[in-house]
């Protein structure tokens, strides 16, 4: 396989760069009327995005062969982790103060926030077990079943992202598109798998 270790680290660079800009942003104070809403509305967009590029890689592989990709996944899901518990701890920390009562009724009244954070605590799983010991521990068959919660933590965030929007909302139904897009070929892989395919005899990313 292809030696990525320069690339990952470019890649790690890349994944901070957002959070760079956006902390840039706040400092300057051009992140609107309301800088809070902007901080949260961008962790938010941040996550979508890191984890639909992690949901991406597996069939960017199968298609144009380039196995040496998946190397990145685990660092890309774990970037989508980090901005996901970045736009959590904004809305705890900076709009409720961390007020159990607060943020008890603010769910109550909205519920695009339960499941925000729903989606957000089905991602923790899958960050505590993305190390190879873990998975080695879990074994792969069950660590690759319970890392398809992606996909519910995926749709999670879709649907959150276009409870929350009032207006326009093409942005969280290209998000739900593409979801739906990558959900589709993982079935169609599954039940019409390619006569090539060879089988698959390990689950852990060997990076």
């Amino acid at each position: 396989m292809k030696d990525t270790r320069f690339s990952k680290l470019l890649l790690f660079i890349n994944g901070l760069v957002p959070l760079i800009l956006l902390l840039w942003d706040v400092y300057r104070k051009q992140a609107g009327t309301n800088p809070l809403e902007f901080v949260t509305r961008t962790t938010g967009m941040l996550t979508l995005l890191f984890l639909m590029i992690t949901l991406a890689l597996t069939p960017v592989r199968k298609i144009t062969g380039l196995n040496w990709i998946v190397k990145f996944r685990r660092m890309i899901g774990l970037y989508a982790f980090f901005y996901g518990t970045l736009h959590l701890i904004t809305y705890l920390w900076f709009d409720r103060f961390f007020n159990l009562r607060s943020i008890a009724g603010d769910v109550a009244q909205r519920p695009f926030i339960a499941i925000g954070m729903t989606a957000f605590f089905l991602m923790v799983p899958l960050a505590i077990t993305s190390t190879n010991k873990m998975i080695k521990r879990l074994g792969g068959k069950r660590w690759a079943m319970l890392h398809k919660l992606v996909y519910l933590a995926g749709a999670g965030g879709v649907i959150h992202y276009w409870m929350l929007v009032k207006s326009d909302k093409r942005l969280p139904l290209t998000f739900g598109f593409i979801l739906l897009l990558l959900l589709g070929h993982r079935l169609f892989v599954k039940f019409y798998p390619p006569e090539n395919q060879a089988p698959q005899t390990s689950f852990i990313p060997r990076d």
